[in-house]
C-alpha cells in the first residue's frame, strides 16, 4: 500500500538522506523516499503496519525534533514564528554584546570574560551540542553536529574564544538563511502546483450545496463563480467567460468560453458566473493528473543527485580520520623533524584539525544539487510543461534522437471531415460515428462532430478498438468495420482503394463496402518552428505514424522531416524506438493510447497534455500541457540550464573545499575561510540554484 506523509523539522538534506536510510531499514516497507524539498514522506507499505506515529519515533533516532504526519491532516503545530533555538541564539548575541561593552567600559579581568564566552557558546551553541551528543548516544558519530561540537569546544580549549562562539554564530546564522531560502522556494514552487480546489458548488434544484470535489460525479450540475478556480473537467452550459489556463499550460493570454466549450479543472473563471456541466470525476480530472504527476517527482533521483548521496556517505567519515591523524600523528613527525616538542607540535595541528573539520561539512553539495533539480521542475512546471523526476529532467537536454508521432503531436489533431464518398452521405456518417461513439481518437472526434444525429448506444455490442487500425463492432446485430484499409483486408472485405493524398476512414457494414470519409488535419503552429530549433542544436529527428506513406510525406515535407517511418503499428512503433534507443538517447513525443507503450520504452517519453489520453500521459516522463511542440524546446533550455548551475555547484563546493581544506593541512587557513568555505559556500550554492526559478 503506497503512502504518502509530511515530514517537518529537518534541518538539511543531509539529515533527510539519513533519516531516509534508516526507515529503508524497516522491514515490509519498499520503495521509501524522502522529498527534503517538499517535504514528504513516499514509501510502499506491504503490510500496511506503519503509522505516522511510529514512523517518526523512527526517523527521531537520527533527528529529535522531526514531525511526520498524515497529509490529509490539517497540522496547525508546524506554523511557528520563531523557535526556541532562535531565541537562544539571540539571546547569546545579546551576552556577548554586553561584554564587549562592559570591556570598552570598564574592562574585564580574565575569569570574566570567560564566563560571558562560555554562556554565549551555550545559547548559540546548544542546539547543535545536544543534537551531537543525541546522535553519539545512538551511535552515529559523523555529521556536521558533530564536527561543529568538536571545532568549536577545540577552539574554547585551546584559548580561542572568539573565534569558538564566532564559528558557532555564523553557523547557525548560515542555517538560517539556508532554510529561508528553500522556505522561499518550496513556497514558489508549490504555488505553481496549487491548482486544488477544496469546495465545489454543486446545483441542486436551483439550489447550491457546498460539497467536496471528489464527491462528484458524471452529469452533475456545478456553478463556479468569478475569481475562482473549476474543481472539475466540464462543459459549459450556462455563461460566458475569460478563463485563466496559465497554471495548466503556460498560456499567459485568458482564453474565451462559452456554452458547450469544454473547460479544465484548475482553470481560474475571471468573469462570470459559470454553470458547469461534469464530464470526468475527480480523479479523472486534468488537475488531480497533474498533482499526482508531481507528487512522483522524487520517483527517480537524477543520476548527479545520487552520486552526490553516496559522496557525503563516505566524504565525512575520511575527513574526521584525516583530521584525527592530522591533530595527533603528525606532531609526533613534525616533533622530530623541527626538534621540538610533541605538546608544542600538537597545540598547532589541534588547532589545524579543528579547522580542517568546520571546512568539511558536506552541506552545500547535499542541498545545493537536489534544490537545483527541484528549482528546474518548478520553472517547467510554471511554463507549461510537467516533468516527473529530477533524473528526467536531467536527462532531457542529453537527448540526441527526438521521435515524433503524428497526429496530435505535430498537426493539429482537430480533423475535419472534407468529403464522404457513398451512395447515402448520412448513412455512412451514421455508421462510423456509432463505431467511433467509444473511442477517444482525434479522427472519432472529428467524425462524430460532422455527424448530427444521436447515437444509439443502445444497439452497440462487442466493441473492439484495434490499434492502428479501427474499430469492430456490432450495430444491430451485424458486423460494422471503421478504420483504414488493413482493417478490411483482414476481413476480406473487397473494395477499389481511392488514389487520395489525405486520411482516409473506410466502413464496411454486414460483410459489404459501403463507401469512404476523407479528412484532413493542419499543422500546429509551432510545429516548424520546434523543428528548425531542434535542426540547430544538430538533433536527430523522425516522424513516425500509423498513416499511409503519401500523407506521412506530405507532413514531413512540409516540415522538413527526411526521416519518414509510415504505416506502423504500435508495436512497429515500440520496437523502432527500442532499436534506435541502443544507439542514441531517445525521447518519443506522441499522445493518444496506443502511443503508451511507445512512450514507456524511449529514455524519455513525452505526451501532449490537452489532447493525450490518461494512459499515454501516465506512461510518460514529461507532459507538455497545451499540446505546443515548441514547449519542448522551452524545455530542454530548462533542463540545460539546470544542469549547467548543477554543475556550477559541485565544482564551486568541490574546489572551494579541497583548497581550504589543503591551506588547512599546512596552517595557512583560520576559522573565519573555514565558516566561509561552510557556511559560505553552501548559501552561495543555493542562491545560485534559485536564479533557475528567474530564468
Amino acid at each position: 500500500m503506497k503512502k504518502i506523509y509530511e515530514i517537518r523539522d529537518i534541518d538539511c538534506a543531509n539529515c533527510a538522506i539519513k533519516i531516509e536510510n534508516e526507515i529503508k531499514k524497516v522491514k515490509g516497507l519498499k520503495d521509501v523516499k524522502i522529498d527534503f524539498m517538499r517535504q514528504k514522506l513516499y514509501f510502499d507499505d506491504e503490510q500496511n503496519s506503519m503509522n505516522p506515529e511510529k514512523m517518526q519515533q523512527i526517523a527521531r533516532h537520527v533527528e529529535s525534533e522531526v514531525s511526520i504526519f498524515n497529509s490529509k491532516e490539517d497540522n496547525k503545530t508546524q506554523k511557528k514564528t520563531i523557535t526556541f533555538n532562535q531565541i537562544s541564539v539571540i539571546l547569546g548575541i545579546i551576552i556577548m554584546g554586553m561584554m564587549f561593552v562592559l570591556q570598552m567600559l570598564f574592562g574585564l579581568n580574565q575569569h570574566i570574560k570567560l564566563i560571558f564566552y562560555i554562556a554565549s557558546y551555550v545559547l548559540i551553541g546548544g542546539k547543535v551540542i545536544i543534537k551531537a551528543m543525541k546522535n553519539i548516544k545512538k551511535g552515529k558519530i559523523f555529521d556536521e553536529n558533530f564536527l561543529m561540537m568538536i571545532a568549536t569546544l577545540g577552539a574554547l580549549i585551546i584559548g580561542e574564544y572568539i573565534e569558538g562562539v564566532a564559528v558557532m554564530l555564523f553557523y547557525q546564522i548560515g542555517e538560517y538563511f539556508q532554510n529561508l531560502s528553500v522556505h522561499r522556494s518550496r513556497k514558489h514552487i508549490e504555488s505553481l502546483m496549487d491548482l486544488k480546489v477544496d469546495i465545489a458548488h454543486l446545483l441542486i434544484d436551483e439550489n447550491i450545496k457546498d460539497v467536496d470535489p471528489e464527491s462528484l460525479c458524471i452529469n452533475d450540475m456545478i456553478v463556479v463563480k468569478t475569481g475562482e478556480k473549476v474543481p472539475v473537467d466540464g462543459y459549459i452550459i450556462e455563461g460566458e467567460t475569460y478563463v485563466d489556463e496559465s497554471s495548466l499550460t503556460g498560456e499567459s493570454l485568458p482564453l474565451y468560453k462559452t456554452i458547450d466549450d469544454e473547460i479544465m479543472s484548475g482553470s481560474i473563471n475571471l468573469n462570470g458566473i459559470l454553470t458547469i456541466k461534469v464530464n470526468k470525476t475527480y480523479k479523472d480530472s486534468r488537475v488531480y493528473q497533474i498533482i499526482e504527476f508531481v507528487e512522483q517527482n522524487t520517483s527517480k533521483k537524477a543520476k548527479t543527485e545520487q552520486f552526490i548521496t553516496r559522496f557525503a556517505k563516505y566524504y565525512t567519515p575520511i575527513v574526521v580520520l584525516i583530521a584525527f591523524i592530522l591533530a595527533f600523528l603528525i606532531p609526533v613527525f613534525a616533533s622530530l623533524i623541527n626538534q621540538s616538542t610533541y605538546i608544542s607540535e600538537l597545540a598547532i595541528y589541534f588547532k589545524r584539525a579543528l579547522i580542517f573539520l568546520v571546512i568539511s561539512c558536506p552541506c552545500a553539495l547535499v542541498l545545493s544539487v537536489p534544490l537545483a533539480f527541484y528549482a528546474g521542475i518548478g520553472m517547467a512546471s510554471k511554463k507549461g510543461v510537467l516533468v516527473k523526476s529530477g533524473s528526467d529532467l536531467e536527462t532531457l537536454h542529453q537527448i540526441e534522437h527526438f521521435i515524433f508521432d503524428k497526429t496530435g503531436t505535430l498537426t493539429k489533431g482537430e480533423f475535419i471531415v472534407t468529403k464522404v464518398y457513398a451512395e447515402n452521405k448520412d448513412y455512412i456518417l451514421k455508421l462510423a460515428s456509432h463505431a467511433e461513439s467509444g473511442s477517444n481518437h482525434p479522427i472519432a472526434l472529428s467524425i462524430l462532430r460532422a455527424y448530427k444525429g444521436e447515437i444509439e448506444t443502445k444497439n452497440l455490442k462487442n466493441y473492439h478498438e484495434i490499434f492502428g487500425q479501427g474499430i469492430k463492432v456490432n450495430y444491430l446485430d451485424k458486423a460494422l468495420l471503421v478504420g483504414n484499409q488493413k482493417l478490411l483486408k483482414d476481413n476480406h472485405i473487397n473494395f477499389d482503394i481511392p488514389d487520395i493524398k489525405q486520411t482516409v476512414i473506410h466502413v464496411a457494414y454486414d460483410l459489404k463496402y459501403v463507401g469512404y470519409i476523407v479528412l484532413e488535419d493542419d499543422l500546429k503552429m509551432s510545429s516548424k518552428e520546434t523543428i528548425k530549433n531542434l535542426q540547430k542544436m544538430n538533433k536527430h529527428i523522425s516522424m513516425v505514424t500509423g498513416d499511409q506513406d503519401y500523407i506521412a510525406k506530405d507532413i514531413a515535407g512540409k516540415l522538413g522531416i527526411i526521416d519518414i517511418y509510415a504505416k506502423q503499428l504500435p508495436e512497429d512503433k515500440k520496437n523502432l524506438v527500442m532499436d534506435f534507443s541502443k544507439h542514441r538517447k531517445t525521447a518519443f513525443i506522441g499522445d493518444g493510447i496506443n502511443d503508451a507503450m511507445v512512450l514507456l520504452s524511449a529514455d524519455i517519453g513525452i505526451s501532449m497534455g490537452t489532447l493525450g489520453s490518461d494512459v499515454a500521459i501516465e506512461a510518460s516522463d514529461v507532459v507538455i500541457m497545451n499540446d505546443e511542440p515548441f514547449k519542448l524546446i522551452e524545455a530542454i533550455h530548462i533542463s540545460t540550464f539546470t544542469n549547467k548551475i548543477v554543475i556550477q555547484n559541485i565544482l564551486l563546493a568541490l574546489i572551494t573545499k579541497f583548497v581550504v581544506l589543503g591551506l588547512g593541512t599546512f596552517g595557512l587557513a583560520n576559522m573565519w575561510m573555514a565558516i566561509f568555505a561552510d557556511v559560505g559556500i553552501s548559501l552561495i550554492a543555493v542562491i545560485n540554484s534559485m536564479r533557475i526559478l528567474r530564468k
